[in-house]
């Protein structure tokens, strides 16, 4: 688990396909790698990684599988790109963002950015059937970043989320142009009751869907 607090940048510094697999290797600051384990789970970009060797005292490689590259943005990096790490939160860790899995859910396109005085607002387009479970002033995680939902607009198919200087500071954001992709992970607990007032509803009302369709379509509402 993570907790959406991002503790540094990494860039990478190799990259190797191998069959089924791409293996990157990625260069932390100094220190990040006290006491990291081969075994032992990082967030990148917020993508959970499993470390797979010890390269020195700030380095460690990571395999991932072609189902992931498909998934997330991490088969658009090369050499030289930066990332956006946290390690595996620990017992009792304060939770300053929310809970995360690094499972991402999906990509979204960075519409637009806007730059009001001392703040940096991103404008992220999302694939509609996601859009269900974003609303304001809730949680979400852009590339491992906790962050809170500004305004989400359904229909648009569109939320916006507003970066202060020290946010931008520790991540890569302040890189990101639009046109950029960028892994989208939903808060897990938005999304079960989500689906699970919406099951509630098809159940009730699905026997009386054929019904209420004759009726809108007889009233020219359909």
């Amino acid at each position: 688990m993570f907790t959406g607090i991002v503790q540094a940048v990494a860039v990478v510094s190799a990259s190797t396909d191998r069959p089924g697999l791409r293996s990157f290797t990625l260069q932390f600051p100094a220190h990040f790698c006290d006491g990291l384990e081969i075994g032992a789970s990082v967030s990148c970009d917020g993508v959970c990684l499993t470390v797979t060797s010890l390269v020195g005292p700030d380095a460690a490689e990571f395999d991932v599988m072609q189902q992931t590259l498909s998934l997330t943005t991490l088969a658009e990096l090369a050499t030289g790109s930066r990332v956006n790490v946290e390690r595996a939160a620990r017992d009792g860790a304060e939770i300053g963002g929310h809970p995360l899995s690094g499972h991402v859910d999906f990509k979204a396109t960075l519409a637009s950015i806007r730059r009001p005085e001392n703040n940096h607002v991103l404008r992220l387009a999302v694939p509609q059937p996601w859009m269900r479970y974003i609303f304001a002033k809730g949680y979400i995680a852009i590339n491992g970043a906790s962050l809170t939902v500004a305004e989400a607009d359904r229909k648009g198919g569109w939320f916006e989320v507003w970066l202060i200087p020290e946010t931008l500071r520790m991540t890569t954001f302040g890189e990101k142009e639009a046109g950029m992709t960028m892994n989208i992970e939903i808060e897990r607990q938005t999304q079960v009751i989500v689906d699970t007032v919406r099951d509630a509803v098809e159940e009730r009302l699905g026997p009386l869907l054929p019904a209420l369709e004759k009726l809108l379509a007889a009233s020219g509402q359909s």
